[in-house]
């Protein structure tokens, strides 16, 4: 699941119903409270997500990645994406996890959270950066602050097929642009909607329509992914 956030500036007790109806394994989040409340205020929201939060907030520019008590989480890193001052400060989090800890769990998967630039040019370095040294077992998921046809999320879906809907997430109450997206690399299946729990558009059946609109100015994205080997 990719869920923009809105630095928990809107109603942070729907943003939290959202994700507990949907109860992903793992949560990328982009513009998470910044700079010294980070500390403060994601762990409280991960709480009420039922989620954990591994913490490291110094490089994300705002983005995290929160997992289910279930997931095993190997490793995790961030890193800053170069922007000119006085613009926001953008960055990645990501962390390798599987599923099943005894050894017959699923081999790992690197999942990456990004927040791109406001500038086109921008944000075909910081797609470029972000696709360095992944493969076939990588999700990158986020708010590209582009859609389909963007140079940078064309990148991206040259490298890792995309995985979600395309469904439009901004502005949230009445949404017209697919800015977030979440894409899966060839080694990844995804479970056709009737499959899986709520399907991929953001608009399950469990998700309540007015926290949709209350939790953020974005919608969130999420798609349910068989990660056994092809």
């Amino acid at each position: 699941m990719s869920y923009n956030v809105h630095d928990l500036l809107d109603d942070s007790a729907a943003a939290a119903r959202v994700v507990r109806a949907v109860d992903p394994d793992v949560l990328c989040l982009q513009e998470v409270p910044r700079r010294l409340t980070t500390e403060l205020r994601l762990p409280r929201f991960a709480r009420e997500c039922r989620l954990l939060w591994r913490g490291g907030r110094l490089g994300t520019g705002g983005t995290a990645v929160l997992t289910a008590p279930r997931v095993v989480v190997h490793d995790g890193w961030r890193g800053r994406l170069p922007v000119r001052f006085p613009d926001r400060t953008r960055g990645y989090a990501a962390a390798s996890v599987s599923l099943g800890g005894d050894g017959s769990g699923t081999p790992e998967l690197t999942v990456v959270s990004v927040h791109l630039g406001l500038k086109a040019p921008e944000r075909l370095r910081h797609a470029a950066l972000v696709l360095e040294g992944l493969g076939d077992r990588a999700v990158v998921a986020g708010d590209l602050n582009e859609g389909p046809g963007g140079t940078a999320y064309d990148l991206i879906a040259a490298r890792l097929p995309l995985a979600s809907a395309g469904t439009p997430t901004f502005p949230a109450r009445r949404p017209a642009v697919a800015l977030d997206a979440i894409f899966a690399g060839r080694d990844l299946r995804v479970v056709p909607p009737d499959d899986g729990r709520d399907g991929p558009d953001g608009r399950g059946d469990g998700v309540d329509e007015h926290d949709l609109v209350a939790g953020s100015d974005h919608r969130p994205v999420w798609v349910d992914l068989d990660l056994t080997p092809r």
